[in-house]
């Protein structure tokens, strides 16, 4: 699967590339490190998440969540989203094993919390994914806008696809709406996917993911807040 927006010259140095630690991403309780690929003559930026930087989650099974982002990205891709950046796993780096992800320069400072109302209207497909995945960490910073082209991207998928339901998102702009008929149509692949996440989730979690793209077809909207537990995540940025 190739993302239109990265090259595979790009995905090929990810994938096979040497690699080395550049600087470290503060934010966040887990370890999130810049590193700088090298392969065949050029460097390319990229975001290394070691599993062994994760911090445990009681609800999440251990060194899980970079095998996530991987899923994550192959469900963008398959479904014809194509907002996470390019993303494999590797068996070795400085930290051993973890998620590799293109790195996309964007302006940190514009964000959900201040797009404008026509960049907030390009938000639908991002929401539809999130209930989709069962994104319980959707925060305003992880959605943004590449400096160069002004494309929409999304990051940081590792606590997603549980299969009970952890939806935790400050997109809720779209409560109660009819999803529009050509955001919806993006499910029409998702029985596609259980052979291509198996390396990457576990049985039940590929089974709830195919249940909540049946729900969403039918139901056709954004469902509303939930009243019975904790719908945004925190910290919100």
């Amino acid at each position: 699967m190739l993302n239109p927006h990265s090259s595979k010259e790009l995905q090929s140095a990810l994938q096979h590339g040497d690699f080395e630690i550049t600087g470290r991403f503060m934010l966040g309780s887990n370890y999130t490190f810049l590193v700088n690929v090298h392969h065949e003559g050029v460097d390319y930026d990229a975001v290394y998440k070691p599993s062994r930087g994760e911090q445990p989650l009681w609800d999440f099974p251990e060194n899980t969540l970079a095998l996530r982002e991987v899923a994550a990205y192959i469900v963008s891709e398959t479904l014809g989203f194509h907002f996470v950046p390019f993303t494999t796993i590797r068996e070795e780096g400085p930290y051993g094993a973890g998620s590799l992800q293109q790195f996309i320069d964007y302006d940190p400072e514009y964000h959900y919390f201040n797009f404008t109302e026509s960049d907030r209207q390009l938000l639908r497909p991002v929401v539809l994914f999130d209930l989709l995945i069962n994104n319980a960490d959707r925060k305003g910073s992880h959605v943004f806008f590449g400096k160069t082209t002004h494309k929409l991207w999304a990051i940081d998928h590792g606590i997603c696809f549980h299969e009970e339901n952890k939806l935790r998102t400050v997109l809720w702009d779209f409560a109660g709406e009819p999803i529009p008929s050509e955001t919806l149509s993006l499910l029409a692949r998702t029985s596609e996917l259980p052979p291509l996440l198996e390396p990457y989730l576990s049985p039940d979690e590929i089974t709830a993911l195919l249940a909540r793209s049946k729900a969403l077809l039918r139901s056709r909207k954004f469902p509303n807040q939930p009243r019975d537990r904790r719908a945004f995540p925190y910290p919100p940025v």
